[in-house]
């Protein structure tokens, strides 16, 4: 760390220097720029430098390294862990640079790193295009992106990752580098999964293709349902098109107009089937789900980017995730899931997921560190609660969840899906296989591991 007298010299320049804004400890607006999504976490940047360019991120890196700083990098501030912020550390926040340029004629689409999903859903949607997006419209697309990337879209598309270009990055050198299949390669490979190890993605380009139309199909059941309805749509997964996707949950039954009042507050099932086409075609799919009694139902055509924000969690709530992939769905462990529901937190904002992989998910290249693209189901114990009491028992049945379902996990995880779970479950991440590639070009690129928070691969 250096002195009092050259990081005050420094950070005077930096305020002088940056068209951003600059936050340090005691300034008024510092506690509102360290605030993220997960409100467990409570931690005190050094310094915040909100961004307006990748000319200020270059600059705020300089300034990093100047004062031997470690530096996060905050795009949406989704993440569970809380990695856009650091104790000490320099948060590079990219929020002020979310523009999003499409190019139709090329289907292909440009987001500045600070963009969230909704800014690139709502970019695209009038050319009636897309591409594989979060299942929040509040998500970063950066680090979401470059963790891989899962979402309603990623069986007939493939993962977000998978439609990755280019991306542009600020490095640990505080150098601009452009990276592609045919521009810094393995750096490029590297990035498929590798998260932001390598400095800040200051903008990524990524392959559009045509939606002009998007179904859904959401029905609502009593929760004694939940093992039909689950094995019902798994038939459905392993005999329909890639085109249809989507997921089972238990959650708390929403105070909105179309849940029974007698539902809300209480646990439900529901099922939600997805589909990139119109809605005759998604119902004659849905029909085995629709003949099943239900409270609910909601079916039709949608805006896809509309759908994007239908589970949309509220920020400012306490947050605990974690994931399993699933080598198969045999009824037994459709038992485990379901009699799992039973334990969760209620009434909070908690779910407890299914999703379908396979399809382009499965078809896509193996040759990037996402190891989890064969396993066919994940399951996405997602806790999400506002009363720190709860914060026991809201841990406990997010580890309970994993642990039952041990018997069925490949062994691999969505990084986007975890917290802080240890090296360990980073590599699983990553795949044991790529962990020497990867650290080999995080050397290249920060030997001194500046760029720690993450799920993080050390230089060697």
């Amino acid at each position: 760390m250096a002195s009092l007298s050259k990081a005050g010299t420094a950070l005077a320049a930096l305020r002088e220097d940056l068209v951003g804004d600059v936050f340090a400890p005691g300034d008024p607006g510092y506690d509102e720029a360290r605030t993220v999504f997960n409100a467990m976490i409570d931690r005190r940047p050094a310094v915040i430098a909100q961004c307006a360019d990748a000319t200020d991120v270059v600059r705020a890196v300089r300034f990093g390294r100047e004062l031997d700083l470690h530096i996060a990098v905050r795009g949406g501030g989704h993440g569970v862990a809380g990695t856009a912020l650091g104790d000490g550390a320099l948060v590079v926040d990219l929020r002020r640079m979310h523009r999003v340029t499409v190019d139709p004629a090329a289907e292909a689409v440009r987001i500045e790193g600070g963009a969230t999903m909704s800014r690139l859903d709502r970019a695209t949607q009038p050319y009636g295009l897309a591409t594989t997006g979060g299942r929040a419209s509040t998500t970063g697309v950066g680090g979401f992106v470059l963790g891989g990337g899962t979402g309603w879209l990623d069986r007939a598309f493939g993962l977000a990752v998978d439609n990755l270009i280019a991306v542009e990055l600020v490095t640990a050198d505080a150098e601009r580098v452009h990276a592609s299949a045919d521009e810094n390669p393995e750096l490029f490979w590297a990035l498929h999964g590798g998260g932001g190890n390598f400095g800040v993605a200051t903008a990524l380009t990524l392959e559009l293709h045509e939606l002009p139309e998007f179904s859904v199909v959401l029905l609502v059941f009593l929760p004694q349902h939940g093992p039909e309805v689950l094995r019902t749509f798994r038939e459905i997964m392993l005999t329909g098109p890639d085109a249809v996707g989507g997921a089972v949950l238990y959650l708390t039954g929403p105070p909105e107009e179309f849940t029974p009042p007698e539902l809300v507050g209480r646990p439900v099932c529901a099922a939600l089937l997805t589909y990139t086409g119109g809605e005759d075609g998604l119902r004659g799919l849905a029909e085995p789900l629709l003949a099943l009694p239900h409270e609910v139902e909601l079916a039709g055509d949608m805006p896809y980017v509309d759908v994007q924000c239908m589970l949309d969690d509220p920020p400012g709530m306490r947050n605990h995730w974690s994931a399993e992939c699933l080598s198969g769905l045999p009824d037994e462990a459709v038992d485990v899931f379901c009699a799992r529901a039973d334990g969760m937190p209620v009434p909070t904002g908690t779910r407890h997921i299914l999703f379908p992989q396979g399809g382009a998910i499965a078809a896509g290249p193996h040759e990037y560190p996402v190891p989890y693209r064969d396993a066919p189901w994940a399951a996405h114990p997602f806790a999400l609660w506002e009363d720190p009491a709860d914060d026991e028992r809201a841990r406990a049945w997010v580890q309970d969840v994993c642990a039952d379902l041990k018997p069925w996990r490949t062994g691999d995880v969505h990084l986007n899906y975890i917290g802080d779970e240890g090296p360990e479950r980073v590599r699983a991440g990553l795949g044991a296989g790529n962990t020497l590639r990867l650290e080999k070009v995080k050397r290249r690129y920060d030997p001194d591991n500046v760029f720690r928070f993450n799920h993080n691969i050390r230089p060697v």
